[in-house]
C-alpha cells in the first residue's frame, strides 16, 4: 500500500511540472471549483492542488501510517499470543470439575486438622491445669503430713507412757501356758502343733489354773463386724492387755488351735444383756474345719448353760421347720463376699456380718450392735431381718446383747468344772427359719 501511494504521488508531480504555465479562466475552465482556486480541475490544476495540500496530506498519512504500524505491531503480538494459546490449549481436553472440589476438600481437611490440634491443645491445657491443682493439693497434704510427722517425732522424744506387756511364757494354747505356771490373764504368744509361726492371743487364766483362749469379744460396738472373708480368716480388731477391746481372733487361728491334736476342745458362749444379767452356754468337742471346708463348725453335744442351746436351732413359730433351718452344727462360715449357707439368698449379706449361717440362724454373736437391746424390723434396715447380736434361746431375736465372748479350752478342763448333757447334731435345708 505504501509503494502504490509513492508511485501515484510521483505521477502527480510530473503532471504538475508540465502544467505550471497554464492559467485557468472561466472561458477555458469547463468546471470552476472554489477549492481549486483559479485553476480548473485539469491535470495541471489537480497537480497544483496536490502541491498545495500535499504537505498536510503527507503529515496526516504519516500519522495514519504510524497508527497502522502500531496496529500491525499489536496484531503481530496478538498473533503471537494466539499462537502460544493454540500451542498450550489442547482441543477437546476433558474438563476437571473435581479439581476445585478436591482443593476445597483438602482445605477443609486442613481446617479440621487445625481445629483438632486446637482442641488437643485446649485439652492438654485443662489436663495441665488439673495436674497443677493436684500438685498444689498434694503439696498441701505433704505439708500437713510433715507437720504431723514433726509432731510425732516430738512425741517420740518423750518417754513412752502406754506400754503393752506380752508375757514371756508360750505354749500350744492358753491352757498349756497356764499348765506351765502362768497365773495372770493377758497377752501371750501361742504356737499350735501344726503351725510354723506363733501368734498373739488373749489368755483368760483364773485362780484354779484354767486357761481360756478368747476367740471373740463384743463390749461396746466400737468394732464394725461387717468384714469380708479374708478379714474373718485373719482376724480383726485389737487385742489389749486388759481385754477391754472388741476383736475376732480369726478363723484360721481358731482352726489351728482346735484341730492341733486328738485332744477335744470345748466352746463357752458368755452373754450379758443391757440390765447386767449374764448367762452362758457350753459345747463339747468343738472344732473349726479348714478353709478348704469353709471353716465348718462342728461340736458333739451341748454341755449346758442357762443361755440355752441356740446352736441347735429355735422354733420361732413362723414355720414348723424353724428349728431345723436355724441350727448351726455342721454349718460352713459365710460372709457377704463368700456365701456358703443353705439359703437361696445370702444370710451374711442380709445380716451384715460373718457367721456359721444355716437358713439363717438362732444364735448370731457377730451381728449389728444395737444400744439398749431392743430393736425392730424397721431398725434393721430394708431387709427387716433379725440382724442383732442375738441368742434366741435366752433373749428374743429382737433383742441385741450388750456383751458377748467366745472362748475355748480343752474339754478335759471343762469336764472337771461340771457335768453335761448330750445333744444331737442338726443339719438341713429349707426357707429362712429365723424370719
Amino acid at each position: 500500500m505504501k509503494l502504490n501511494f509513492s508511485i501515484w504521488v510521483s505521477l502527480l508531480g510530473f503532471l504538475f511540472s508540465t502544467c505550471t504555465a497554464y492559467v485557468a479562466t472561466r472561458d477555458n475552465c469547463c468546471i470552476l471549483d472554489e477549492r481549486f482556486g483559479n485553476y480548473c480541475p485539469t491535470t495541471c490544476g489537480i497537480a497544483n492542488f496536490l502541491n498545495k495540500y500535499q504537505p498536510e496530506t503527507d503529515q496526516d498519512l504519516q500519522v495514519l501510517e504510524n497508527i497502522l504500524q502500531q496496529i500491525s505491531n499489536s496484531s503481530a503480538i496478538t498473533d503471537d499470543l494466539f499462537h502460544q494459546i493454540r500451542n498450550v490449549h489442547v482441543p477437546n481436553r476433558p474438563t476437571q470439575p473435581n479439581v476445585v472440589s478436591a482443593f476445597a476438600q483438602k482445605s477443609r481437611d486442613i481446617i479440621d486438622e487445625v481445629i483438632r490440634y486446637e482442641n488437643t491443645i485446649v485439652a492438654h491445657e485443662n489436663t495441665i491445669q488439673f495436674l497443677t491443682e493436684m500438685v498444689v493439693s498434694n503439696n498441701n497434704k505433704i505439708a500437713v503430713l510433715k507437720q504431723k510427722t514433726a509432731q510425732l517425732e516430738a512425741r517420740c522424744q518423750q518417754p513412752c507412757e502406754d506400754t503393752v506387756q506380752i508375757k514371756e511364757l508360750t505354749g500350744r494354747d492358753c491352757q498349756d501356758i497356764a499348765n506351765k505356771g502362768a497365773r495372770q490373764s493377758g497377752l501371750y504368744f501361742v504356737k499350735p502343733q501344726k503351725t510354723k509361726e506363733q501368734f498373739l492371743v488373749y489368755c483368760e487364766i483364773d485362780s484354779a489354773g484354767n486357761g481360756w483362749t478368747i476367740v471373740q469379744r463384743r463390749l461396746d460396738g466400737s468394732e464394725d463386724f461387717r468384714k469380708n472373708w479374708i478379714q474373718y480368716k485373719e482376724g480383726f480388731g485389737h487385742l489389749s492387755p486388759n481385754d477391754r477391746t472388741e476383736f475376732w481372733l480369726g478363723n484360721e487361728k481358731t482352726h489351728l488351735i482346735t484341730t492341733q491334736s486328738t485332744v477335744p476342745y470345748a466352746l463357752r458362749i458368755e452373754l450379758e444383756d443391757w440390765s447386767g444379767q449374764t448367762s452362758h452356754a457350753d459345747y463339747a468337742h468343738f472344732k473349726i474345719g479348714a478353709e478348704a471346708d469353709k471353716y465348718r463348725l462342728t461340736y458333739a453335744f451341748f454341755v449346758g448353760g442357762d443361755a440355752g442351746d441356740a446352736f441347735d436351732g429355735f422354733d420361732f413359730g413362723d414355720d414348723p421347720s424353724d428349728k431345723f433351718f436355724t441350727s448351726h452344727n455342721g454349718m460352713q462360715f459365710s460372709t457377704h463376699d463368700s456365701d456358703n449357707d443353705k439359703y437361696d439368698g445370702n444370710c451374711a449379706d442380709q445380716d451384715g456380718s460373718g457367721w456359721w449361717m444355716n437358713r439363717c440362724h438362732a444364735g448370731h454373736l457377730n451381728g449389728k450392735y444395737y444400744r439398749g437391746g431392743e430393736y425392730t424390723e424397721r431398725d434393721s434396715g430394708p431387709s427387716g431381718y433379725d440382724n442383732g447380736i442375738i441368742w434366741a434361746t435366752w433373749r428374743s431375736r429382737w433383742y441385741s446383747m450388750k456383751k458377748t465372748s467366745m472362748k475355748i479350752i480343752p474339754f478335759s478342763r471343762l469336764a472337771a468344772l461340771g457335768g453335761g448333757q448330750a445333744g444331737e447334731i442338726k443339719q438341713g435345708l429349707g426357707s429362712r427359719g429365723d424370719i
